[in-house]
């Protein structure tokens, strides 16, 4: 059966198309496409791995044109990040704000 097995960084990002046999697992099917020799910053004890954007366990069996992914570790956690922007907006806002009182 066809599957793919992908993987990206900030900005390179590698598929992998390839068949395997019926009953291969996530974890079989990334160390078959070679991946991990390509990137060997992969560890699968500690990198998340899913099917189709929804975590998966390494045993899980895949179907037909499953999509692997390995996921990366996030640089910066996006609750906070959001948090960052908002309050940097509403400081721009108030800025704007003060300079149109300022002028006559």
């Amino acid at each position: 059966m066809k599957i793919e097995v992908a993987y990206a960084l900030q900005y390179k990002q590698t598929l992998l198309a390839f068949e395997v046999d019926e009953g291969t697992t996530l974890k079989q099917a990334i160390e078959l496409s070679g991946i991990m020799d390509i990137y060997p910053q992969i560890d699968l004890s500690k990198n998340k791995t899913g099917i189709f954007g929804k975590i998966s366990k390494l045993d899980t069996v895949l179907r037909p044109k499953d999509r692997v992914e390995i996921y990366r570790p996030l640089i910066a956690d996006p609750k906070q990040m959001r948090k960052k922007r908002a309050t940097q907006g509403k400081k721009m806002r108030s800025d704007k704000t003060n300079v149109v009182k300022m002028m006559p």
